[in-house]
């Protein structure tokens, strides 16, 4: 079951997306729950279907303390790696909210400081604790959507349903149509041995 972070002042929880993606931004969030909020739908977005993940949206961004959400693109993913990408994202989506969090919690286990703010790194942390995992709701729900939009430029690639990760159609349609500017050009696109057969 999931829980909340058992620490006497406000805990923010973050979570980003699209680490693993071929295409489009990584997307973070950064949400402070009530001590109270409790929801039985909630857990990490990867486990939770589309149905219950948009009903949550609507819920915690209706019940959250405060939240807030951050993409960073492509070309700045080309620049500083996907690893940073991700860590910026979240202390973007951290910047966001309308109160500073006395601590946050961080699914993963990497993390660079955010001002003098206490945090701890939880391997896992989106299906152990509720605003960790409402973090992972709101990245998931707001980067798809992004996704989705992007499809309409670019149906061939099908973003629509893959979001950017790495499918065999996705791939064949890389090999066939070459790369857009939502791709990470940093990113290995091809694998080696469908190189050779172009």
């Amino acid at each position: 079951m999931l829980k909340m972070f058992n620490l006497p002042c406000q805990i923010a929880g973050t979570d980003e997306a699209g680490r693993g993606c071929l295409a489009g931004p990584v997307t973070a969030a950064a949400v402070i729950l009530p001590k109270n909020f409790r929801n039985k739908l909630l857990n990490d977005s990867k486990q939770t279907k589309l149905s219950d993940r948009n009903k949550l949206k609507e819920i915690i961004i209706s019940e959250a303390i405060t939240y807030g959400i951050a993409h960073v693109y492509m070309e700045e993913i080309d620049e500083i790696n996907i690893l940073n990408a991700s860590i910026l994202a979240m202390h973007r989506a951290i910047d966001q909210l309308n109160c500073d969090p006395e601590h946050i919690i961080v699914d993963g286990n990497k993390f660079k400081p955010y001002r003098n703010i206490a945090y701890d790194c939880i391997i896992k942390g989106d299906g152990k604790f509720l605003s960790i995992a409402a973090a992972s709701i709101l990245a998931k729900t707001a980067r798809d959507e992004f996704m989705e939009n992007i499809h309409h430029e670019f149906p061939e690639y099908n973003w629509k349903q893959n979001k950017g990760y790495p499918t065999k159609e996705h791939r064949r349609a890389i090999m066939e149509f070459g790369s857009t500017p939502y791709h990470r050009k940093s990113f290995k696109l091809l694998p080696e041995q469908l190189k050779l057969t172009l």
